[in-house]
């Protein structure tokens, strides 16, 4: 019989579904599509079959038939038309651990070598360049000589407290580089001994987690944990719920402490360290999924946004654990445009509801994701990241 790449939890949690369907409900794809055959339902039906057929105790019985290499090629594109969102999870009656068993799903579909091309595009650019891109490293941090006034070091240092991890998406396209340039400015402004890893920081590996290849992120785990420990720093920031979770979940870190941007800020702004201006301005906030639903982070970013004078906050109908995804995750902007679009265009009907002036979140793709939908749509609609917003609350 054949290997299952499921723990015995998630062999049990598979017989746990009782076929309510709410996880199509508020599956972001299956809305987008209109198609059943991107939902859980499917893809938790295949995975239970797959598993009894490959069962030595239920192989016999009638109707479990093994898969063959066809079944297989014609059943991988739709388990990575996903966004990862982990909404299918949060309301699960029944409580499996969806998001998990999506993973290891695609781990056998890598291991069988069914998955799309462009993981295997994704995979050799980490190997070779160490960012998803395929970009020079050396360009890594370009963007700080971006900065109106650019310190000498670029912020590289030899030595510091804090080690801010950009992300290949911040550190690459220039419109989520407004955001590590707003961050730096911030982190300076409340006088943060800090410093990036430039051309040493790798990939965190999140790309490879999503494509069911997390076993081949060892040797950028290593990097990056040794990267840090040289510049004697006690805790890492990241503006990049994505980073700031593949670090948290898969390296080892022992006393080293993690810290999202939203939740750094917060403490800024709770000991007084960031001299504030009067702004009016009516936001509503994105909870990115990772940050969200993955990291149950709500209430830092919004405590940032409140403390900002004149800056007013209104919720859109869905938010926090309820939140719509904005498209963004699980790679899907790689697999599928089209459907990433149909995403997008849910969210951001969602967001002018609210009739804010803008909608701002803490995520470089959700920024990415949404910014670029109502550029081509020419919705008058103002994207931005928080560390935007409070950097742009700046007194002078």
């Amino acid at each position: 019989m054949a290997t299952l790449p499921y723990s015995p939890r998630q062999l049990l949690e598979m017989q746990a579904c009782t076929n309510c369907r709410a996880c199509a409900e508020v599956c972001p794809a299956v809305a987008a599509s209109g198609e059943a055959g991107v939902s859980a339902v499917k893809r938790l039906a295949w995975q239970r079959e797959t598993c009894r057929a490959a069962s030595p105790w239920q192989h016999w019985l009638p109707g479990r038939r093994a898969r063959s290499d066809q079944d297989w090629a014609e059943f991988a594109p739709n388990v990575y038309r996903c966004t990862l969102c982990g909404n299918c999870a949060e309301v699960c009656p029944s409580g499996i651990g969806l998001r998990g068993l999506w993973l290891s799903l695609r781990g056998e579909l890598a291991g069988r070598g069914v998955g799309p091309e462009k993981l295997q595009l994704i995979k050799g650019n980490l190997s070779q360049s160490h960012n998803v891109f395929g970009e020079d490293q050396e360009e890594r941090a370009e963007w700080v000589e971006d900065l109106d006034e650019p310190p000498e070091d670029l912020f590289v240092k030899d030595q510091a407290e804090v080690v801010y991890f950009t992300g290949c998406v911040a550190s690459f396209f220039p419109l989520a580089q407004q955001i590590p340039m707003a961050l730096a400015q911030v982190l300076q402004a409340a006088g943060v001994d800090f410093t990036l890893l430039g051309e040493e920081e790798w990939c965190c590996g999140f790309p490879l987690l999503g494509a069911g290849m997390l076993g081949e992120a060892r040797e950028l785990v290593e990097h990056n944990l040794a990267a840090v420990k040289a510049k004697g720093a006690k805790e890492v920031v990241f503006a990049c719920p994505s980073c700031y979770m593949m670090w948290k979940e898969h390296y080892p870190t022992g006393d080293l402490k993690l810290s999202h941007a939203t939740q750094f800020l917060d403490q800024l702004l709770a000991q007084q360290r960031l001299p504030l201006r009067h702004r009016e301005l009516i936001v509503t906030y994105h909870d990115p999924c990772d940050l969200g639903r993955a990291a149950r982070i709500f209430e830092a970013p919004r405590r940032v946004i409140q403390a900002l004078p004149g800056v007013r906050l209104v919720e859109m109908a869905d938010n926090r654990e309820k939140c719509l995804c904005c498209g963004g995750g699980g790679n899907l902007e790689m697999i599928d445009q089209e459907l990433n679009a149909k995403i997008a265009g849910l969210k951001v009907e969602q967001v002018l509801a609210t009739g804010a002036e803008a909608v701002v979140s803490s995520c470089q793709q959700c920024l990415r994701t949404m910014a670029t939908y109502a550029r081509r749509n020419k919705l008058p609609l103002k994207v931005m990241d928080v560390t935007q917003l409070l950097q742009a609350s700046l007194a002078d």
